[in-house]
């Protein structure tokens, strides 16, 4: 049987993107980079396809980096391993309350 895949696109991202069906809390998937790198990781949830998996623990309050992108803040910890949605991020994107937000 061959490991999930999940992408990491920019060496500053603290999350990759699931590219695989049916990933259940305790399987194995296969972290890539662009340069070839790769890293097993066991996931703590389930995450459907397209979704993010933490790949370092990230902080309350901590910015979540996508694509080399800041995409939201952390309202919780998230774990490596955890998935990472709007259940344990806050956006930054349409606020002006926040630094970064557009």
């Amino acid at each position: 049987m061959s490991l999930k895949l999940a992408l990491k696109i920019h060496d500053s991202d603290n999350v990759a993107t699931i590219f695989a069906n049916d990933i259940k809390s305790g399987m194995q998937v296969e972290v890539r980079d662009k340069k070839g790198n790769a890293e097993i990781i066991t996931v703590a949830d389930d995450i459907p396809y397209g979704h993010k998996v933490a790949i370092a623990d990230i902080g309350i309050n901590e910015q979540i980096i996508k694509y080399g992108e800041e995409i939201g803040i952390a309202t919780k910890e998230i774990k490596k391993g955890n998935h990472v949605h709007v259940h344990n991020l806050d956006s930054m994107r349409g606020r002006g309350d926040l630094k970064g937000g557009v």
